[in-house]
């Protein structure tokens, strides 16, 4: 099903605060409460909206330090990936993973309490991935800019 504007602008206000009621949701994008109430209803079925979420303060959770770490595997057979991806996806300080084109063939976000905190991690969990060859840690010094809406 193609967007509309008004599905475009019921997606942006979610985004940006997916707690609020359907009567206020329909109040800021002017339609009826129920038309969108269905509205939301088939952009939930069609798979635009996928899940509905509490983001937390990372620093109030004590885990400050974001750590983006680059991989490079032995090999790059299909077995190989999928071992990698499988065990990869079990640490829970690493928030993303990525395939990527380069000179890395992954790029993790992993976050950590401190400096120490992540040699643990690094140590503990990351070398131990299958078929990890190399590895490139980058501290963020701080963040400028973070979101997690799309472009709508």
């Amino acid at each position: 099903m193609p967007l509309d504007t008004m599905d475009r602008a019921i997606l942006r206000a979610l985004q940006k605060t997916g707690r609020m009621s359907n009567a206020e949701l329909a109040d800021r994008v002017g339609l009826s409460q129920s038309a969108c109430h269905r509205r939301v209803q088939s952009l939930e079925k069609e798979g635009y909206i996928r899940d509905y979420v509490a983001l937390l303060d990372a620093r109030k959770m004590q885990l400050a330090t974001t750590v983006f770490v680059e991989i490079g595997l032995s090999g790059q057979a299909d077995d190989l990936l999928e071992a990698f991806e499988t065990a990869v996806a079990r640490v829970p300080e690493v928030l993303e993973c990525h395939l990527m084109a380069g000179t890395a063939d992954y790029l993790l976000k992993v976050i950590a309490e401190s400096s120490e905190d992540f040699a643990r991690i690094h140590r503990q969990s990351l070398a131990r991935l299958p078929g990890v060859q190399r590895m490139q840690s980058s501290f963020a010094l701080r963040t400028v800019f973070k979101t997690t809406a799309l472009p709508v």
